[in-house]
């Protein structure tokens, strides 16, 4: 594995610096609302040419390379950050990939383009009460109407439902048979009659997932993706889109974090002492450095598989339980430990240091152990599939 980029990359990362130092000038404050600063931020990427990378041109992408998109994440990062440029994250890392893949030529040609200039902000509706992390369980039922699907049932954790335009949505449309062969996956207008949004109250203050009810809710059968009863293969596709190369942006991210702790940490002291004197300190924090490293090195690991053609598979169920499951939360944790007393301290307080962002992140932290399939369902994968263990008894039981 070649970790240098070559002259065309460092060309267009060049190329990358420039566009986005002229078009987000620090002195520019983002629009009030998350939703008009994520469309603002989006279309200025689409209309100067850096929306879409690997996407076609016909719907409005480049048509570049994996590796010029991971340049484009790694030097967006910050302005994204800052603009709300990651609230997207579902519509482009799964819905806009799932489509281009296995959609049909109109949902391609309508969806790419309004995903790219910041149009249409998507959801995924997957889980259920009584369907997490079994994906297949799902009861939420649709029943062909003439040329309309007429769905009704709930899903849960829904993120962003309450911001989102449309949602990817699996429907059971066949209750015979085994349970992942009655799947059949929908593109639903979260606009339409008969859907509600009800936020979840978080640990954190807000709202991010959502409670989504349909109620004789009419979804045309264009807005099907793939032949009924196969959407469990759809499925499959968009969480592998899901954790394909999430592994460098993730890491990326968390280095991001990990900097600015240490800058907090430069900040305190303990007894009229630095706290970075503290050895114990210290040693936590060059710790979780190194397994951000390890992230990293996988994240390249599956790019450069990605790069040789290979498909996402199991492997990135490792990244996921290393970062977001693990390491996360741990350096959360570091830095309410950095902070002593004051970590009790939240946005808003008199005295918070950092004004509460380490104590949001390390509250947040919390929903990362479940979301996206819990550590105990990635520990099976990785057991399973990547390291070709047995099925325990319970497990091959339960099958």
């Amino acid at each position: 594995m070649d970790f240098r980029y070559t002259p065309e990359d460092e060309v267009f990362r060049d190329k990358v610096k420039a566009f986005l130092k002229k078009t987000f000038p620090e002195n520019e404050a983002p629009p009030e609302g998350q939703i008009e600063a994520y469309r603002t931020y989006q279309r200025r990427l689409f209309d100067g040419g850096f929306a879409g990378i690997r996407f076609k041109k016909i719907y409005g992408g480049q048509e570049g390379t994996m590796m010029q998109e991971i340049i484009l994440s790694e030097e967006t990062a910050p302005y994204a950050e800052r603009w709300g440029g990651g609230m997207n994250t579902i519509g482009h890392g799964m819905a806009g990939h799932t489509i281009n893949v296995a959609g049909t030529e109109e949902q391609k040609e309508f969806f790419i383009p309004k995903l790219l200039d910041g149009s249409h902000i998507w959801c995924q509706g997957f889980s259920e009460p009584d369907a997490g992390s079994d994906a297949a369980s799902i009861i939420t039922s649709a029943v062909p109407d003439g040329d309309d699907y007429v769905v009704n049932g709930q899903k849960i954790w829904t993120s962003a439902g309450h911001l989102a335009d449309w949602c990817l949505l699996t429907v059971r449309t066949r209750q015979d048979g085994p349970k992942h062969k009655g799947i059949t996956f929908l593109l639903m207008d979260m606009k339409a009659p008969g859907v509600e949004v009800r936020p979840i109250a978080q640990i954190t203050g807000e709202g991010e997932f959502n409670e989504v009810f349909m109620k004789d809710v009419r979804i045309p059968q264009t807005m099907r993706v793939g032949k009924e009863n196969e959407g469990w293969y759809i499925t499959l596709t968009t969480l592998a889109f899901e954790r394909a190369m999430g592994d460098l942006n993730l890491a990326n991210s968390m280095m991001r974090f990990h900097r600015r702790m240490i800058d907090m940490a430069k900040t305190i002291k303990r007894s009229g002492k630095p706290v970075l004197a503290d050895n114990d300190i210290r040693q936590k924090i060059a710790e979780t450095y190194t397994k951000l490293l390890a992230l990293k090195i996988n994240g390249y690991r599956n790019l450069d598989n990605a790069l040789r053609g290979g498909t996402p598979g199991p492997q990135g169920s490792i990244g996921a339980l290393m970062g977001q499951k693990t390491l996360n939360p741990k350096m959360t944790e570091l830095a309410m430990e950095i902070q002593g007393p004051y970590h009790q301290l939240v946005e808003g307080s008199p005295g918070a240091i950092s004004d509460g962002r380490f104590q949001y992140a390390y509250l947040r932290a919390k929903g990362n152990t479940i979301e996206a399939g819990t550590t105990e369902i990635l520990r099976n994968i990785i057991g399973e599939r990547v390291l070709g263990l047995p099925k325990d008894a319970a497990r091959a039981a339960a099958k």
